[in-house]
């Protein structure tokens, strides 16, 4: 397995030529300085690898050859979901990324009581879409095959009912019990709220949806350190971290 890897949207199978998008393209032909014939690899978030050669058209054009599927599913057996306020700046930007590496299946991006971002329509569909954007760069860069899901933005109190998870955290010092002493469980949901922390009507609803309160040491966490953090508990304690 050589070559850099792209993310394509195009179904793939050996045998065929496949368009690459601009932004590829520029970054292989002008940043990499590869050249016709060199080895790439491609995904499509089928949870294969497909071996392929870069086919040179143009400065600016290329496309490539697809050779050989490649079995390199480098996903955990844990289905776990991150519920995230949304934080401001690149602060969110940073948790996708680090999620995605660390191996969630799913992100939903929330509103509480406490989160300040704004909600204005137009801007949500270009961050939602810079979102995926930025996942699918994470997968690239460490190996998954399959992008996680981002879910579009939803209020807490909409969105805790819809969470069909086996075993539901939420980073808040209520119900302790050690994850170890449970077994392990099919699908995990994460809930990781704001700067301000949850109010205490949202922890009743979290409470009433059965969310159990899970603590990260005797420090404050900054939201997105809280977050990875987290995910690195459960990846030792339920998934591959081992």
């Amino acid at each position: 397995m050589s070559g850099p890897r792209i993310y394509t949207h195009e179904a793939l199978s050996p045998l065929q030529q496949i368009d690459l998008d601009d932004q590829a393209a520029v970054h292989l032909l002008r940043v990499l300085r590869m050249s016709d014939g060199d080895a790439i690899r491609l995904f499509n978030g089928d949870g294969n690898e497909y071996q392929a050669q870069l086919v040179v058209h143009s400065k600016k054009y290329a496309s490539a050859s697809v050779i050989s599927v490649l079995k390199a599913d480098a996903e955990m057996p844990l289905n776990l979901h991150l519920g995230q306020v949304i934080s401001k700046g690149d602060r969110m930007d940073f948790t996708v990324q680090k999620a995605t590496e660390l191996g969630v299946s799913e992100i939903t991006p929330l509103w509480s009581e406490r989160c300040d971002v704004r909600r204005k329509a137009d801007l949500l569909e270009k961050k939602l879409e810079h979102w995926r954007k930025v996942a699918i760069s994470a997968c690239e860069q460490s190996g998954r095959n399959t992008v996680p899901k981002i879910h579009p933005p939803m209020s807490l109190q909409y969105w805790l009912p819809t969470v069909e998870s086996e075993r539901r955290l939420l980073l808040h010092p209520h119900n302790q019990q050690p994850l170890e002493s449970n077994i392990m469980p099919e699908s995990v949901t994460l809930l990781v709220g704001p700067e301000g922390g949850f109010s205490d009507s949202e922890v009743s609803l979290c409470q009433a949806q059965k969310f159990d309160g899970l603590l990260l040491g005797p420090r404050i966490l900054r939201t997105e350190t809280a977050a990875l953090t987290a995910i690195s508990v459960l990846q030792y304690v339920w998934g591959d971290f081992r």
